[in-house]
């Protein structure tokens, strides 16, 4: 008897929470435990796989005690890499988080192999991992490879499930054109063994069972966190977009059944990717990426001590009006798509002896919205779409001044995501699909329903100042240091 219930357990970045997400598309039940990286060298970003694990069987068990459910959805922080012995379930070292940078140079390098790696995908960390842990492979046959969602996948089956889905197999830079199979070429480049990739899986179907849990619920939905915070706001049909608004930004739009021409980067700067798979048919998208966003007001609130908290900056940039000519380029790690030029650095710009914290806290804000406006651009030249609406979520959404300032700024009403982070109902959709607690993607679609809709204010002569003023911010900002920014993935 079905119960129209839905576990989803969700590995964020500082974060692993599980929750129940009903049939009415509320979550309920929801557990939360804080899971930090640590940086033990500038540039690395390192997980205890270990401590993730605990915290997913902890949160989980926590949530299924308010009751049985049909299935479990997982969501998960994309291409941060775990390698494990599969005799003892022990991993063999850190588990390499995403935004860890320690293999930039051998990125590099393998361009003369004619490999074009970025060192934010799983690749080259999986080879770094066999290389400091397992320079000979001698244990190769038992070693296995997986991103976060994979851990996942074999911690609730008891190691019987080596699986990844092929959202999250889309963004390691391991497998071929068509996103369906490992390269074998790339593989054999990096000294990667066959035998440790996981099968590749649809993001919605029958998986295995959780055997960890009370009642071994069935997992039956995967997705990587950008993709499911896209149909966890709705979004299924070609055309569709979100931007989550976290520590930095994304950007995703669905474009349709047809793959790319090309995996790589496009001239406007966005990436494809799988939005979901589903009776092994891939839904394609593209992706758009801003590096720094809300870690911009952590910026104010840590470094420059002009915020008490994150949430203040609501009520400060509320104090100042916009117009005052101050203007903050939001590329502390330097600018993501149109340019990505890691040589850019933040700029702030038009300051007077009038400027204080609440015509600096407004320029941040409005900043962030600008780079908004420079992904929807990227995404609608890319993608051959004009978006009329934007849907949003992310820890900045809970912003209302920035909201105001992000409809103003794009010109075109802003749907705020009824859930903060949309991640957890995007899995539970991509379970409940499986299970027929949603029957289709359009009775998902249907379920959108936005906590508010902010319309634009400004007008179109205020938005255009604006806006030419922030480019010409930006182009004063990239470039900084020449030598990074002439550094190409």
């Amino acid at each position: 008897m079905s119960t129209g219930r839905i576990l989803v357990v969700d590995v964020g970045t500082s974060s692993v929470r599980s929750g129940i997400v009903q049939a009415d598309a509320t979550v309920t039940d929801v557990v939360q435990v804080p899971v930090l990286p640590s940086s033990p060298e500038p540039g690395q970003v390192e997980f205890d796989a270990l401590a993730i694990q605990a915290a997913v069987l902890e949160t989980a068990r926590a949530a299924l005690s308010a009751g049985p459910v049909d299935g479990v959805g997982i969501a998960n922080q994309r291409a941060t890499t775990v390698v494990w012995d599969a005799r003892t379930g022990l991993p063999i070292g850190p588990a390499i988080g995403w935004q860890d940078l320690r293999t930039v140079i051998n990125c590099l390098l393998l361009q003369a192999e004619g490999l074009r790696l970025a060192p934010n995908v799983s690749a080259s960390k999986a080879q770094w991992l066999l290389d400091t842990f397992d320079p000979e492979r001698s244990g190769a046959e038992h070693l296995r490879f997986g991103t976060m969602d994979t851990w996942i996948a074999w911690t609730l089956s008891e190691g019987s499930l080596h699986v990844t889905d092929a959202t999250n197999a889309a963004v390691t830079g391991l497998v071929d054109h068509s996103a369906r199979s490992w390269d074998a070429r790339t593989l054999d480049v990096l000294g990667l063994p066959a035998t440790m990739m996981p099968g590749i899986v649809d993001s919605t179907g029958a998986v295995g069972l959780a055997t960890a849990l009370e009642g071994a619920p069935e997992i039956c939905g995967i997705a990587g966190d950008q993709q499911a915070s896209l149909i966890g706001q709705g979004c299924v049909a070609p055309g569709q977009a979100k931007i989550t608004f976290g520590t930095g930004g994304m950007l995703d739009m669905v474009t349709g059944p047809d793959a790319p021409e090309s995996p790589q980067r496009s001239a406007g700067g966005t990436f494809p990717i799988i939005a979901r798979q589903r009776d092994d048919a891939p839904v394609w998208g593209l992706e758009a990426i801003m590096l720094s966003a809300g870690s911009c007001v952590e910026w104010l609130r840590d470094d420059l001590g002009i915020l008490t908290s994150a949430e203040e900056s609501a009520a400060v940039a509320a104090q100042a009006t916009g117009d005052d000519g101050v203007v903050f380029v939001p590329a502390l790690l330097g600018l993501g798509t149109p340019s990505w030029d890691f040589g850019a650095r933040g700029l702030l710009l038009g300051i007077t002896r009038g400027t204080g914290r609440s015509e600096i806290t407004r320029a941040v804000l409005e900043g962030v919205a600008q780079r908004g406006l420079d992904l929807v651009e990227a995404a609608e030249a890319d993608g051959g779409v004009t978006l009329s609406s934007l849907r949003v979520d992310g820890g900045m959404t809970s912003n209302e001044v920035f909201l105001g300032i992000l409809a103003d700024t794009l010109g075109r009403p802003v749907e705020v995501s009824p859930i903060l982070e949309a991640t957890t109902l995007g899995a539970g959709y991509l379970a409940g699909l499986a299970t027929g607690l949603w029957g289709s993607e359009d009775d998902v679609a249907a379920s959108w329903s936005p906590r508010s809709v902010v319309e634009p204010t400004a007008d179109d002569a205020t938005r255009s100042m604006r806006r030419e003023r922030f480019l010409e911010a930006r182009r004063r900002a990239e470039r900084t240091i020449p030598d990074l920014s002439g550094v190409e993935f």
